[in-house]
């Protein structure tokens, strides 16, 4: 504006600054009016908040009811959210109307992105994993420790010959075939973990019944000078009367523990028989039961030599608790 107050011509000022006259006039008026803080830019639209159709206590009450409910249990259909379910939310608490771009704005806002859901069944007893991550495996934990033990979570898996399992890229609107023998055979494993990043494993081909669950811990003491706690699911062999006996006459060597049921996510040997599945496709296929089952034991020996990926197993949101409450132990 300095070149204003000296004098000089409007136009000569817009040409010099490359704008329009107006330009300068509407300049030239604030500066009247408010001096060089009126010149000074803002920042344009609405602010923060202003003009939202929801209150911030209404926004809150809807961000919380879409984490903590699915929509059938609030009067609407089906189990996952959309933007049109929570929409709908919103007119049935509120009767404000929104576009589903409207609701993406707040989504947006509320922190929320659309997400695939882990998958949790029914059957499942909230109480029981509440009581297993407060009391029962800090109990565990806190034993083993005082025994000088060595604390590992199990599982077994299958494996079948016609399962195709990965992705692999295609031209658009063709699917990939992937070629395979067609003949059907399966194997199984079971497998154990610690946070130490050790690994144990059997490969058998008969099926999983009371009598292989005891070969696989007869195994599994051997390779330990201290008492093994190991931690499974409440499989009917688990829990049989054969491996009740057994580990009755082993009760110095080992003990079992077991997880609530309906509760795989909090069992990290899971994420070993993801990985396993994961991981055959892209090896060769095999033809016949003997080669499954040496691809499965070649699976299991490569993650033998690679401790860090085991201790990665750790790092899944559900089973972090093994180490997040006493993460110098075990």
């Amino acid at each position: 504006m300095s070149a204003l107050v000296e004098g000089r011509d409007r136009m000569e000022v817009a040409a010099l600054f490359k704008v329009s006259v107006r330009a300068v006039d509407n300049w030239w008026a604030r500066w009247q009016a408010g001096g060089r803080d009126a010149l000074l830019s803002r920042p344009r639209g609405r602010r923060v908040g202003e003009h939202q159709v929801l209150s911030e206590a209404e926004q809150a009450a809807v961000r919380q009811a879409v984490l903590d409910h699915t929509p059938s249990s609030l009067g609407l259909s089906g189990q996952l959210w959309t933007r049109g379910q929570i929409g709908r939310l919103v007119f049935k608490l509120y009767g404000v109307r929104f576009t589903e771009p409207g609701v993406g704005k707040y989504l947006k806002r509320w922190g929320l992105t659309f997400q695939r859901p882990d998958k949790r069944a029914v059957e499942q007893d909230p109480e029981a994993v509440r009581t297993w991550h407060e009391e029962t495996w800090p109990t565990i934990r806190t034993r083993a420790k005082a025994e000088n033990g060595e604390i590992l979570f199990a599982d077994q898996v299958g494996i079948r010959s016609d399962q195709v399992t990965g992705r692999t890229w295609g031209a658009k609107g063709t699917t990939p075939a992937v070629r395979r023998t067609g003949n059907r055979f399966s194997v199984n494993a079971m497998s154990a973990i610690s946070t130490k990043g050790r690994m144990h494993f059997m490969v058998f081909t008969e099926t999983f019944d009371a009598k292989v669950m005891c070969r696989f811990p007869a195994r599994l003491v051997g390779h330990f000078d201290r008492k093994v706690h190991l931690i499974v699911d409440r499989h009917p062999a688990h829990r049989s009367k054969t491996v009740r006996d057994w580990l009755t006459a082993h009760e110095d060597e080992i003990e079992l523990h077991f997880l609530p049921s309906y509760s795989p996510e909090l069992n990290p040997d899971e994420l070993v028989n993801a990985d396993l599945k994961r991981s055959l496709p892209h090896t060769h296929r095999a033809r016949n039961q003997t080669e499954l089952a040496a691809e499965t034991r070649r699976f299991f020996h490569r993650r033998q030599r690679q401790p860090h990926i085991v201790r990665g197993y750790l790092a899944g949101p559900h089973v972090r608790y093994v180490l997040d409450e006493n993460p110098l132990s075990f």
